[in-house]
């Protein structure tokens, strides 16, 4: 592997690091707000994001909690696909990638980036006919607003994914006729 490939590759290392750390952060601090909106709904205008949801609990427990759900779900499971992302990254050999862990890592990513847009998907259409009802919804855009991208891109990862696969397949019979 090049120079050029190598010192690439560390930056996408530290880069991920740092998007997986500001997930973390965006994932506890909405779980801040969801205790801090149920306990001490006034406080939550200071809090990450200010989403204070306050008004749709006080019409709608259902509502809120299934908005509230969507939210926390969709923001866990972006930290979690890229944890999967640096295990990845740590994982791999570049000098000979085509083994079973890496395939099954990616493949992983895959279901979860799927799982992300889907979810995301939803929220959207819930939030949409909560909108139908009355409800303001113009803060919570910001959540799910990539699920079409996400869909699309789970489908480019699991085409990724099928390659390795069968690379991992290949590199098996080579290993196993020499």
């Amino acid at each position: 592997m090049s120079q050029t490939n190598n010192f690439v590759f560390k930056g996408l290392k530290i880069i991920t690091w740092i998007i997986f750390v500001g997930l973390c952060i965006e994932a506890g601090s909405l779980i801040v707000n969801f205790i801090f909106s149920l306990y001490n709904p006034d406080f939550v205008q200071n809090l990450y994001q200010k989403l204070d949801l306050s008004e749709m609990y006080e019409r709608s427990t259902w509502a809120f909690f299934s908005v509230y759900s969507f939210i926390l779900t969709i923001s866990i499971l972006k930290a979690f696909l890229f944890y999967l992302v640096i295990i990845l990254v740590t994982k791999i050999n570049l000098s000979k990638p085509f083994n079973h862990a890496v395939s099954k890592q990616i493949s992983k990513i895959s279901y979860y980036t799927l799982a992300i847009g889907l979810l995301s998907y939803l929220g959207q259409r819930t939030a949409k006919n909560l909108q139908h009802h009355g409800y303001n919804i113009d803060t919570l855009h910001q959540f799910w607003a990539d699920s079409h991208a996400f869909i699309l891109m789970a489908a480019v990862i699991y085409i990724i994914a099928t390659i390795f696969s069968k690379g991992v397949e290949y590199q098996e019979e080579l290993e196993e006729t020499v």
